[in-house]
């Protein structure tokens, strides 16, 4: 299992599309804290880029590299291996290797402008949404066997997440507004992990106002220790759901 996930690491580092990605988190994130004379503000700034750019990156290219890797993936499964310590190594080379592409494009930066526990917040989430996509992509990969339609589900998912989500919470809110949705809301927030992240490092910068209504409804809760374990539970249980569901489905899958 080891020798597969070292394989998975260097095979994925190697990659030019990560190269990239982690060169443009790089020059991105130098960017931002070079342009703002605050570096609190750089965090807010380059807090909207990670939560688009991350997970969209993560998800894609975790898909394809499943997809291309499939001639890869029959030949182990013909070796006295389990399934299930398969599945587990291609998980974690990729959501190691995503996560150091981006502890080294956007983690190194913020740790020399903003060495702060806010940026090791912002550090941490960002790891977090790496790995959560990785499973998200590993799951519409194994469900899906046609190469174009699991990227194409992989992208549906990411604006869902990214864009869709907010449109229909802000829907909800409007037609719901004679109604106290305090509670319902924190139970709504944690179907998303990137609303999670954003309303996380947002209260930990003390932005919660641009957050509107929503800042005023989680700031009692999400601002306070507790809030902050709940979230990171929360993000956890968003990586060990969808990498177990792709679990059971490459376990019983016909290749």
């Amino acid at each position: 299992m080891n020798k597969v996930i070292k394989y998975v690491i260097i095979d994925i580092l190697r990659s030019k599309i990560v190269l990239a990605y982690t060169l443009l988190l790089l020059i991105i994130s130098f960017s931002v804290f070079s342009l703002e004379g605050n570096s609190t503000k750089g965090l807010l700034s380059l807090l909207n880029l990670i939560l688009f750019i991350v997970p969209l990156v993560s998800i894609i290219f975790s898909t394809i590299y499943i997809y291309n890797s499939a001639e890869f993936i029959e030949l182990l499964v013909s070796q006295p291996l389990k399934r299930k310590n398969i599945w587990s190594s291609l998980f974690s080379g990729l959501s190691v290797s995503l996560s150091l592409a981006f502890l080294v494009g956007t983690g190194l930066p913020i740790m020399f402008y903003e060495p702060s526990a806010t940026g090791y917040v912002m550090v941490l989430v960002g790891c977090f949404l790496s790995v959560i996509f990785v499973g998200i992509a590993m799951l519409a990969s194994v469900i899906n066997r046609d190469k174009a339609k699991g990227i194409g589900a992989a992208i549906l998912i990411w604006l869902y997440f990214a864009l869709i989500f907010d449109g229909l919470v802000l829907f909800l809110l409007f037609q719901l507004s004679d109604y106290p949705l305090e509670k319902p809301m924190m139970i709504i927030s944690g179907l998303n992990p990137i609303d999670l992240s954003r309303i996380t490092v947002l209260l930990r910068l003390d932005e919660s106002a641009l957050m509107g209504y929503t800042g005023a409804v989680f700031k009692d809760f999400f601002g306070t220790n507790i809030g902050f374990i709940t979230t990171l539970i929360s993000l956890i249980i968003w990586i060990l759901i969808p990498f177990a569901i792709s679990l059971r489905r490459f376990k019983h899958k016909d290749l």
